[in-house]
């Protein structure tokens, strides 16, 4: 299972059919193969061997995506990192990762002149900067790295199954960041398993906008370069581009977050007949709240995809034929991967009993690099744990209730955000909606909700509490606050940070005092 010898398969037996577009780039196969090829080998020149970690620091671009392929290519360890960290953050993942060369974005040149000091294990000549003009002391640029390489395919070296591809550090959603094992094997099960599960061909056309280090972007990217289909990479997300893009390239697939598809959707440019040659549009990181789901099954019927899953490798799928028949529901495992709901004592729960989601699949991580006690916390008898609160129906469709590091305790009762959120949303002036619990003396924690609302909106955050708490179905879900917002604060990945936001509003809390 050596998805590195996917590109030159395609640069060898479909030399001229389209591979990637990247703002003005467009590649064939062979013209890909051969840029991926300059980059495998000049890293094979720096001294790196199977094994060796390197890290990118890149916002999407054609370098970025070329990574992923001479990683595969070589046996080299690919940790792809967010342009988002700040300095620290960025330490801590270059150390934990044993990184051996740092591929970024020039525009880190000053990070990374403080914290190389205390980075030995990356030798002075292995800082490449993307977009370096010129010279810069204790700096490569990309262009004089590669300019003298091979576009050759690299020598060839062994990869069996179990050989390390990727370390995918965490979101860090819910807590500190932890590096995910990803082997050859996983992303080989990732190839098929989703290009089957989202009927693609060789003559799909994929368009992906959201950042390609977060792993939801393997849903796409690993069944294209199987398949040896189309790829459209959007350097950042604009809702017009991917609505131009979309009918201008006859787009067949696209992977988005909520964030996304609302903008879409609320987009002035949106029309369904723009988005007409759409096969799939698939929603994943969060659930899209039912508000967004009925808009979109009713103005592009037949398309809609919905991925529950996790990073460490399970996921569920809710199928096009089903999004409306079991709207609400975000699917059933995937193909090789199954699922229980388990209660507290570890027992599986009958349908319609909530309780902790977990599943096994093959593309289940190994573990956590360098985290065995974690990894045993979190794999317990080869079912993953997530951490995740839901259901099954009686035909086995899995519905999600919230992460249990989200659920709100008030006097005793488990409040569940999300039954909320679907109720907050309804009204007309809101847009976007998340609920959070927050300290309370009496009741231990309370809800609010923080939301973004429509342009010209006029209700008063007042309003809109005691229109919410009029239409929830029970006392212990009235909220007791709301906070108005621009937008949520998102990682990388487009996932809202919850966590980021029961902070801010402490703070504000505290300021008013």
């Amino acid at each position: 299972m050596n998805i590195g010898g996917l590109l030159p398969h395609h640069a060898r037996y479909r030399p001229d059919h389209p591979a990637f577009v990247c703002g003005e780039e467009r590649f064939t196969y062979k013209m890909f193969n051969g840029y991926v090829n300059k980059l495998a080998n000049a890293l094979l020149a720096s001294g790196l061997v199977k094994g060796d970690k390197f890290a990118t620091v890149l916002p999407n671009c054609t370098q970025l995506m070329a990574a992923y392929w001479a990683a595969a290519k070589t046996g080299l360890v690919i940790v792809p990192s967010s342009t988002m960290l700040n300095e620290s953050g960025l330490f801590t993942l270059l150390k934990n990762s044993d990184t051996a060369l740092v591929l970024a974005d020039a525009s880190f040149a000053g990070v990374l002149q403080t914290i190389r000091q205390d980075l030995p294990a990356i030798a002075d000549d292995r800082y490449i900067l993307v977009g370096l003009e010129g010279q810069m002391p204790g700096f490569r640029s990309y262009r004089d790295f590669v300019d003298t390489a091979s576009e050759e395919n690299p020598p060839e070296v062994h990869i069996d199954d179990h050989d390390m591809y990727n370390i995918m550090y965490s979101s860090g959603t819910t807590g500190a960041p932890k590096g995910i094992v990803h082997t050859h094997y996983v992303r080989a099960m990732y190839c098929t398993i989703f290009a089957s599960s989202w009927r693609m061909t060789p003559e799909s056309v994929a368009l992906h906008a959201g950042a390609i280090v977060f792993n939801g972007a393997m849903l796409d990217l690993m069944p294209w370069m199987f398949l040896g289909a189309k790829y459209i990479l959007h350097k950042s997300f604009n809702a017009e581009a991917v609505i131009a893009d979309i009918e201008k390239e006859k787009v067949t697939h696209v992977v988005m977050v909520p964030a996304q598809i609302i903008a879409i959707l609320n987009s002035p440019a949106f029309h369904p007949e723009k988005l007409a040659s759409l096969e799939m549009i698939h929603n994943v990181g969060a659930p899209l709240l039912l508000e967004y789901k009925h808009r979109l099954n009713q103005s592009l019927p037949g398309r809609f995809y919905e991925l529950y899953g996790l990073t460490e490798g399970f996921m569920t799928v809710l199928d096009k034929h089903d999004a409306i028949r079991k709207v609400g529901s975000v699917g059933v495992p995937a193909p090789f991967m199954e699922l229980r709901i388990l209660d507290v004592d570890g027992k599986e729960c009958a349908p319609g009993e909530i309780g902790e989601i977990c599943g096994t699949s093959p593309v289940m991580m190994p573990g956590y690099y360098k985290q065995p006690e974690l990894t045993k916390k979190t794999i317990i008898d080869g079912w993953l744990h997530t951490g995740d609160v839901g259901y099954v129906d009686e035909d086995g469709f899995l519905f999600l209730i919230d992460r249990i590091k989200d659920l709100i305790i008030s006097g005793g009762v488990n409040v569940y955000p999300k039954d909320i959120e679907e109720v907050v949303v309804q009204h007309p002036d809101v847009r976007d909606v998340a609920v959070i619990g927050v300290p309370d003396e009496k009741w231990g924690e309370v809800p609010i909700a923080a939301v973004v609302l429509v342009p010209e909106a006029k209700v008063t955050p007042a309003q809109l509490i005691e229109w919410t708490n009029s239409k929830v179905d029970a006392k212990f879900q009235r909220i007791r606050d709301v906070v108005i917002m621009e937008a949520f604060p998102t990682n990388v990945a487009g996932k809202m940070l919850k966590r980021t936001m029961r902070e801010q509003y402490k703070e504000s809390l505290r300021l008013r005092k």
